[in-house]
């Protein structure tokens, strides 16, 4: 049985920061936390991987007049600034990045794709079991990612002082989701 650990770093990109299309409040500032955390913690994991949104043509994911539930503003279009990470960032520290929502919703890091290859196969080929979740945005793409870890086998946590929210009442649900999944949840997301 494998014991390796990784860090997914999810969504970390222009658009989920403040000046984006779909800015998280704090996005910026936890964008330069991951980066710290990761520099103060070398040899904590075997691997960071990132996940990045990364549209070409989502459909209805897009809208003109989004509810902010199954539709949104335009955003991390392919070949756009706003898909770009976010400067605070540096994406060299990932052994890989993943890619989801060419042509669909895809809030999980789980439906992304680096090559041919899918974040699960990636992770377990690689020898990890044990996974640990930041980014943005803690009750979407955060939550999303670390429910389907879990469902996936790995064991998941999410350290929450490095993410943030974008609403208080979709947070306390995701949280709530993330336990009931049996994701450990370690501190509090920026926006709660």
């Amino acid at each position: 049985m494998s014991n390796g650990r990784a860090l997914i770093v999810v969504d970390v990109q222009k658009d989920f920061c403040e000046g984006g299309s779909l800015a998280v409040t704090g996005g910026g500032n936890v964008a330069l936390a991951i980066k710290e955390f990761i520099a103060e913690n070398e040899g904590r994991w075997d691997h960071v991987v990132a996940t990045r949104d990364y549209h070409i043509d989502p459909g209805s994911h897009f809208s003109e007049n989004p509810d902010f539930v199954d539709s949104w503003p335009p955003h991390c279009v392919v070949g756009t600034e706003g898909a770009q990470f976010h400067p605070n960032f540096d994406p060299r520290v990932a052994s890989a990045i993943f890619d989801k929502g060419a042509y669909e919703a895809a809030y999980s890091g789980f439906e992304g794709h680096s090559g041919e290859e899918e974040l699960a196969s990636w992770l377990r080929g690689n020898g990890i079991n044990t996974v640990e979740v930041v980014g943005l945005a803690t009750d979407h793409c955060v939550r999303a990612t670390a429910v389907d870890a879990a469902r996936e086998g790995f064991t998941t946590s999410v350290l929450l002082n490095l993410t943030a929210g974008v609403n208080p009442d979709t947070i306390a649900s995701a949280l709530a989701q993330m336990r009931h999944e049996g994701v450990e949840l370690q501190g509090e997301p920026v926006g709660a």
